[in-house]
């Protein structure tokens, strides 16, 4: 039994709450590590990991569309846009439809170190997902949707007064 919960009236739901929160801690010191193998900290990674999904998705991302994804201030979505220019993982692109506005694009050194760094703990992963049994898999998508929906509806309700959508 797991004493990380103030109620242990229903032993396999606490243990399924506890083994999430095993999954969270590893995912983060997970990206923690590969943060500081590529030598970014976890924020100019996440904002890598928004602008190759961006790409993926035929819209690459403005600076604009990358700080309210990552929820930061514009100003700090300029320092790290330096940044990550500046050790060459990311350019800015005209876009080819307005021209004032910069387009943010993973560079290919980014690709391959990703690829490298990242590649294997992925297919491991897919792995993993894969020996989860067929008849299971609805179910457990199930639950970490209700558990992502129950984490944003919290974050909306007790978001502080005078901030809005």
């Amino acid at each position: 039994m797991s004493l990380e919960y103030w109620y242990d009236n229903d032993a396999p739901s606490v243990a399924l709450l506890a083994a999430v929160r095993r999954f969270r801690s590893a995912d983060e010191e997970m990206r923690r590590r590969l943060g500081a193998d590529m030598r970014m900290n976890g924020t100019d990674l996440a904002a890598l990991r928004h602008v190759i999904a961006a790409e993926r998705a035929g819209h690459p991302l403005t600076a604009r569309e990358l700080a309210e994804q990552l929820r930061i201030s514009t100003a700090a979505t300029a320092k790290l846009i330096t940044r990550l220019t500046g050790s060459g993982h990311m350019a800015r692109n005209r876009h080819p439809e307005d021209r004032r506005a910069v387009l943010l694009v993973a560079t290919e050194r980014s690709h391959r170190e990703l690829v490298a760094r990242a590649g294997p703990m992925h297919e491991a992963m897919f792995e993993v997902a894969r020996s989860v049994p067929a008849e299971a898999r609805e179910a457990v998508i199930g639950f970490l949707d209700a558990m992502t929906a129950l984490f944003e509806e919290d974050a909306h309700q007790n978001r502080p007064p005078g901030n809005s959508d």
